[in-house]
């Protein structure tokens, strides 16, 4: 397999687009939010992500409405702004023996410490992991169609996640990022392991020198 560097937005803009294909699960009570952190804390790894409301006033910032955590065939989208961070999804972020993967961590973690305070563990942030691979871009939407040829839509992203009702667009918007980030980590493991793929362009001796694991605890990156 041959890893860009880069992509361009002109050709991002040419590929078929990539959606969740499991079944979504909407946790809008403290009740399902226990049952649907119970079910994950039975998974070694799940892609995560937020989504917060967007701001249109000056000075004025939302709290994150929306957590999402995926498994390779199930998302459970967490209505914070329903139930807050409630103590059985703390637990589930804090846990050492599941593997949180996603995107811009440093960011989300800060926003989600806004809800309640909790130490994330076991993550793993896909800016610094891509890396050792030669993979330049930072974006999930270029990082995912760099590996998979695919384009994650980014048109609800600016829409309103703590509406009193998520629409189907929405819910899959959510899903697909969670469920990509899962994705990145599975497919570059799989090219760590087998070395079936090459970097483009020949400068590649520093990255191959660190082709090392950055599963870290995130109390430790960020």
């Amino acid at each position: 397999m041959m890893i860009r560097r880069t992509i361009g937005k002109e050709e991002l803009s040419g590929l078929p687009k990539a959606v969740f294909p499991g079944k979504i699960h909407v946790a809008d009570t403290p009740e399902e939010a226990e049952k649907a952190a119970e079910y994950l804390k039975s998974r070694p790894i799940v892609g995560i992500d937020t989504e917060t409301r967007p701001n249109f006033s000056k000075g004025r910032m939302h709290k994150v409405a929306l957590l999402q955590a995926s498994t390779e065939d199930r998302c459970f989208l967490f209505r914070l702004n329903l139930t807050g961070l409630t103590l059985p999804v703390i637990r589930l972020l804090e846990s050492p023996h599941i593997v949180k993967v996603g995107l811009s961590l440093h960011d989300d973690f800060m926003m989600l410490h806004r809800r309640a305070p909790f130490e994330p563990r076991a993550c793993v942030e896909l800016q610094e992991y891509v890396r050792p691979f030669g993979i330049r871009d930072m974006s999930l939407q270029k990082i995912y169609a760099n590996l998979f040829g695919g384009r994650i839509s980014k048109s609800q992203q600016l829409s309103n996640w703590e509406a009193e009702t998520l629409t189907q667009p929405q819910q899959l918007y959510a899903a697909t990022d969670a469920w990509a980030c899962l994705n990145i980590y599975r497919k570059l493991e799989e090219l760590k392991q087998t070395g079936d793929f090459e970097i483009e362009s020949q400068d590649i001796e520093n990255e191959q020198k660190t082709m090392n694991s950055h599963e870290t605890p995130c109390t430790e990156s960020i």
